[in-house]
């Protein structure tokens, strides 16, 4: 795969044109004619939260059969002092969301005020669940990993995405991980969600504001960011090769103690190295490539380059997608059934 992913990228075609989402919205505002009308949390669905928000399903009734809503409010019991924090990046999330348009990306709905007065996010409804959530189910249920074929259809679909935020948009991420990427049905779409922590890229794939903060999420840092080091469109694909990872061991990167069976939570506590788990951040965590079996190799090799130290030695976006897009192609051909009379 070393010398494949390495091959001349500019043979590279986008996979999917954009989605064209036809909304009367401006500037993020609700449209006179169109009045938008958020509900009170309690009268919505909880999907999840995250660092500061909820998120909450919000079915839409009208004459025609609309789709459904996600929206993001910030958290009630978030602490004061944080919460302009969190407006600030629902704020900026809106913004970037709104000129994104991709079948890999979640969609931009609204960017309004709630009637308790809080400004709320609603975005195109992507899946039932994030691939967090079936990670975790999956564990419960005592089953190993993801068949290779799904893990596979995530990695096209995720790269697919990033691709086109790194050069399309010259956006990097700057927060992938399994949360952040939600599915619907049974993996019918893949689509990265949560953008309010991205960076502007500049035309090397340098953040182009040194001042600027990578914020993500420690587990799936890079070294790079870690260590106050150059930030590039490589910290995506580090956490993208993580994001891998957790579908081939269903547990957290480098919190694999966690995963285990636990007698109990001071047991779990009394066990956990503070120490040893700061150490190992930044580096590419075990994983037992001859358990899974030959049909995972593909995955492995890329998780294996994805999380090299080195960010340069580390694919782009599409180099992944040009490489993986050609062996599904391979796959196809070989599947053939060839009749001869």
């Amino acid at each position: 795969m070393d010398s494949s992913i390495a091959s001349d990228v500019n043979a590279f075609k986008t996979p999917c044109k954009p989605d064209k989402i036809k909304s009367p919205l401006s500037d993020g505002e609700p449209s006179p004619r169109t009045p938008i009308t958020i509900p009170a949390s309690p009268f919505m669905k909880k999907l999840g939260c995250g660092t500061g928000v909820n998120v909450y399903l919000m079915n839409r009734l009208g004459t025609f059969n609309q789709s459904p809503w996600a929206v993001k409010k910030i958290n009630s019991k978030c602490a004061l002092k944080q919460v302009g924090v969190y407006q600030r990046r629902l704020s900026d999330e809106a913004k970037i969301l709104k000129d994104l348009h991709h079948p890999n990306i979640v969609g931009f709905r609204a960017f309004t005020t709630a009637k308790d007065g809080s400004k709320c996010l609603a975005m195109e409804y992507g899946g039932e669940q994030s691939l967090n959530d079936l990670i975790e189910r999956r564990r419960e249920e005592g089953l190993k990993a993801f068949p290779a074929a799904t893990i596979d259809k995530v990695a096209l679909h995720v790269a697919r995405g990033l691709q086109y935020l790194h050069n399309a948009k010259k956006l990097l991420h700057g927060d992938m991980k399994s949360c952040n990427v939600v599915i619907k049905g049974n993996f019918e779409t893949v689509k990265i969600c949560d953008v309010g922590v991205s960076l502007q890229l500049d035309e090397n794939m340098k953040v182009s504001n040194p001042k600027a903060e990578y914020v993500g999420t420690e587990p799936w840092m890079p070294k790079e960011a870690l260590e106050g080091g150059v930030i590039t469109d490589k910290a995506d694909i580090f956490a993208y090769g993580l994001t891998l990872w957790e579908m081939m061991t269903l547990a957290m990167p480098h919190l694999e103690i966690l995963d285990s069976e636990e007698e109990g939570d001071d047991s779990m506590e009394d066990d956990f190295d503070e120490d040893a788990y700061y150490e190992k951040l930044g580096t590419r965590p075990v994983l037992d490539s001859n358990s899974l079996g030959g049909a995972y190799q593909r995955m492995v090799e890329l998780f294996w380059l994805c999380t090299e130290e080195n960010p340069q030695k580390r694919p782009s976006a599409t180099q992944i997608v040009q490489v993986l897009e050609s062996n599904m192609q391979t796959d196809n051909k070989n599947s053939e059934v060839i009749v001869i009379d």
